[in-house]
């Protein structure tokens, strides 16, 4: 005969079973409703790639000089130095990225000695601390980067002398630069970026581009180059790529000189194309869309020639993938 206590065990274990079964009910139908929605989200990336500056020597009023930001877990990261820099980083910050502050400019990087990526060495040296940042600049690029940042402070010493020993009080160290000629290889690391410079044909000219790793992203940039398989293995499916390019229909149309300029120091639409189509970046984006030859000709037909519109027809025409035209203050 079952006794009472063995009858009142059996229940207590079957009602312990039925809450069992329940809660594994719930969960399975948890799991199964938002477990698809959950694995799509994506965590919120920690790199920005903020165009400063996309514009050439033209003094184009829209575009200001060579500038792209990388911004990793704010901070920023500078790549090339054109003129407006400083006030294109105010602009950005108002816009929204708070890393740009000025006074947070403190690290930057240049491809090559052209005036119009290195207009801004002095801006982004002297502003900034002006504004209260109190250390150095850390700038890298080509041979000739230490000097020419050692020759704009020696140009400033009037200003540099004022502000520190008169009313301003100024700090003595925000206008300093840490000036650094760098070789092809890994120049630069961090706990947010690894930077590596890789040589680019640009004429008769030492010029880098650059690659950035960051936790979530690699981008490259290529600075002012003619083709150069050095971009397709320095990205090979790199997340960004930052190109500078010109339009094969203005190509056609300017002397026989520039030609032989523009095949020396640039890469067409076309060229690109190709390089594009190797490299497999996840985004191409164009910038300093140059136009020599034409841009001293300031003939319309020239200048209809190099347009965005025509540089966008050609690219799709050459390429297939994501691609788009940089503008001043665009954010990736």
């Amino acid at each position: 005969m079952v006794s009472k206590r063995m009858m009142n065990q059996t229940k207590l274990r079957k009602r312990w079973s039925s809450r069992i079964y329940s809660a594994v009910a719930i969960i399975l139908f948890v799991a199964t409703s938002f477990g698809p929605a959950l694995a799509q989200e994506k965590p919120a990336s920690q790199t920005q790639v903020v165009l400063l500056g996309t514009g050439t020597p033209l003094p184009d009023p829209e575009r200001a000089g060579p500038c792209t930001a990388i911004v990793v877990n704010g901070t920023p990261y500078l790549v090339d130095l054109g003129t407006g820099v400083v006030r294109r980083a105010a602009a950005a910050r108002n816009k929204s990225v708070k890393a740009l502050e000025p006074i947070n400019l403190k690290i930057g990087f240049i491809t090559h000695l052209h005036s119009d990526h290195t207009l801004g060495v002095a801006d982004v040296l002297l502003t900034p601390w002006v504004m209260g940042r109190k250390e150095p600049f850390e700038l890298y690029g080509p041979p000739g980067t230490r000097a020419m940042a050692e020759r704009i402070l020696t140009a400033y010493e009037v200003d540099i002398k004022n502000r520190t020993n008169g009313p301003e009080h100024s700090n003595r160290n925000g206008y300093k630069v840490n000036a650094h000629d760098i070789k092809p290889g890994l120049v630069y690391k961090d706990q947010n970026v690894a930077v590596k410079a890789f040589a680019v044909p640009h004429g008769d000219l030492q010029a880098y581009g650059y690659r950035f790793e960051t936790p979530d992203r690699t981008i490259v940039i290529s600075g002012d180059t003619k083709p150069s398989e050095a971009i397709v293995e320095n990205c090979h499916g790199c997340d960004v790529l930052v190109h500078e390019v010109y339009t094969q229909a203005s190509f056609n149309l300017v002397s026989a000189e520039w030609k032989q300029y523009r095949l020396a120091y640039h890469t067409s639409s076309k060229e690109l194309g190709e390089i594009a189509t190797k490299a497999k970046p996840g985004l191409l984006i164009l910038t300093h869309r140059a136009n020599p030859g034409c841009d001293q000709a300031r003939t319309e037909e020239c200048r209809e020639a190099g347009s965005e519109e025509q540089l966008l027809k050609e690219m799709h025409q050459f390429y297939k993938g994501k691609v788009v035209a940089g503008h001043d203050l665009d954010i990736y």
